[in-house]
């Protein structure tokens, strides 16, 4: 028996207006794996990660064609309530964006605003989400310091953090590490392989180098087509389109 996908992307199309982003989609993504989507500009991966928690649906004159499912149930069902798909599914965007408080409180926050007041919980999600970003023993002597005096690497990881904290199954990523240093970035990779024994992680590298250091699969776009798919050392080593190939080797993008 074939296990169930975490997530099923079912002949998906995806309009701005009349301009057609995405064609026509087919991906099964697996439990506790990372995928790495990668691709040129305007390939479309930024959009595919988008519509997968809908914060594609804040854009005016957007419409979708197909179907996105999450453990079999598609998310764009009418009894979906899209604030809990958005704890569900995390995003991490390219330029860290921490709360002007305490890094205790920037990760504190999101239990918080679900009910969670109890001193002693909050400081163990606290703990336990700063450890799972590889984050812990930068911080733990200065939890109620600033958390906009942090490194770049450093607010990137805390992002991480207070996605964690609300107990994500899925965690999607755009570039996280795209204005990092190799230091910061290795970092952030580490704490990647760290997370996927509890998380679904969606993956869009700064690099292709990134996702064949990370990834168990891949999937390389090209103007909103999805070109080739599949396990990333044999997505890397012998593409079988030769556009994937251009790609890699650098010949355009």
């Amino acid at each position: 028996m074939t296990e169930q996908p975490k997530i099923a992307i079912r002949d998906f199309s995806f309009y701005y207006g009349k301009h057609q982003a995405i064609q026509s989609i087919n991906l099964d993504i697996h439990a506790n794996e990372i995928f790495t989507l990668f691709g040129p500009a305007n390939s479309g991966t930024t959009t595919l990660l988008r519509a997968l928690n809908r914060l594609s649906d804040l854009v005016p004159g957007v419409r979708t064609e197909g179907q996105i499912l999450i453990d079999g149930q598609s998310i764009h069902a009418e009894d979906v309530i899209v604030t809990e798909l958005r704890r569900r599914v995390g995003m991490v965007f390219e330029e860290p964006v921490p709360l002007p408080m305490s890094i205790f409180d920037n990760i504190a926050y999101g239990p918080r605003m679900r009910g969670i007041h109890n001193r002693s919980v909050l400081a163990e999600r606290v703990e336990e989400s700063l450890k799972l970003a590889v984050l812990w023993d930068e911080v733990k002597d200065r939890l109620h310091t600033s958390a906009l005096r942090l490194s770049g690497g450093q607010q990137q990881r805390l992002c991480i953090a207070r996605i964690l904290s609300l107990g994500p199954e899925i965690m999607l990523l755009d570039r996280p590490c795209a204005a990092l240093d190799p230091i910061s970035t290795a970092k952030i990779e580490d704490s990647l392989v760290l997370l996927k024994e509890k998380v679904t992680i969606i993956l869009i590298p700064h690099n292709t180098q990134q996702a064949v250091r990370v990834a168990d699969r891949a999937g390389f776009m090209l103007m909103g087509e999805m070109v080739e798919q599949g396990p990333a050392e044999q997505l890397f080593t012998i593409p079988e389109d030769n556009r994937t190939s251009d790609y890699i080797t650098g010949r355009f993008g």
